[in-house]
């Protein structure tokens, strides 16, 4: 790939492009490595592709292919990551957002459907605190306490709440899931590790290196997290109110396991969504 201070952007985007085609990369990573580098829009990129991209975006943009080359994911390198039509900026100690977590915020909202209702939400290993600030947004009189362990998380989540308008009605919590937390809430939400520790290494290596691993290790069968989380719901360390429910992403193939720890604690109530690509992605437990 040959860029110069002279070239042009729309040059600059098939360059780019054609680089990262060669080595089997799609081409919207390109846009969104040329339009964040460059610190312009789709429609500068459209009405000015001639504008020279100068010697500090030829030297960026090298370095961003570099990278996407060696394998790191397109959003560690632009630093952000759209989730539920918001923007999140991302840590080294946070995972990217995904779509199939959408589901989670979908599954919890039909559970709570009244926008007036003041509800009291609890985020446990809220990461860049995507699914709380989603949350927020929709329900503009719940309030959220979001939970990790990692403090670089959340300052981070910190950040992309105050970014997206609900730094007032969200707080932060350095703690080991529900150790030291009480109070009684209307939804218990949490993405947690899942990935059974012995498939770790064959995992693809945007996940593999550049993702964290307090992240992804669910223990040897992916499942320690879910049942320290429905315990401390279940024991009462973590009070959920009336009509309330614990809801959960889940591996693709954790659902039943999940929902049968649900039930062995107490939760006779458990219900399964799937994603868009069909898999049973959500469980939700409620008491009777």
């Amino acid at each position: 790939m040959r860029l110069d201070a002279q070239t042009g952007r729309a040059d600059a985007l098939k360059a780019v492009a054609g680089t990262l085609a060669e080595h089997g990369i799609g081409g919207q990573d390109a846009r969104f490595l040329v339009l964040d580098l460059l610190g312009i829009g789709t429609t500068d990129l459209v009405l000015h592709g001639d504008t020279p991209i100068g010697a500090a975006g030829a030297e960026g943009l090298a370095a961003a292919v570099t990278r996407r080359l060696a394998g790191e994911p397109v959003a560690r390198i632009v630093g952000a990551w759209e989730f539920w039509g918001l923007t999140f900026g991302l840590s080294p100690e946070t995972l990217v957002p995904r779509p199939d977590t959408e589901t989670l915020v979908e599954t919890a909202l039909a559970l709570q459907p009244d926008r007036a209702r003041p509800l009291r939400i609890l985020d446990l290993g809220t990461g860049t605190g995507c699914i709380l600030v989603a949350l927020l947004t929709e329900r503009p009189r719940a309030f959220g306490l979001g939970v990790d362990l990692s403090l670089g998380a959340l300052l981070q989540a910190r950040a992309n709440a105050r970014a997206n308008g609900v730094a007032d009605r969200a707080a932060f919590a350095n703690t080991d899931w529900a150790a030291g937390l009480s109070g009684t809430f209307d939804l218990v939400v949490s993405n947690p590790p899942y990935i059974v520790s012995a498939t770790i290494a064959e995992l693809d290596v945007a996940v593999r290196l550049h993702d964290p691993m307090a992240a992804l290790d669910g223990g040897a069968d992916g499942l320690d997290a879910y049942r320290r989380i429905v315990g401390a719901v279940a024991e009462g360390s973590i009070g959920l109110a009336p009509g309330g429910a614990l809801v959960f992403e889940v591996g693709y193939d954790q659902a039943e396991a999940v929902a049968g720890i649900g039930c062995a604690a107490g939760f006779s109530r458990s219900e399964i969504a799937h994603d868009l690509a069909g898999h049973a992605r959500v469980v939700s437990l409620r008491r009777p």
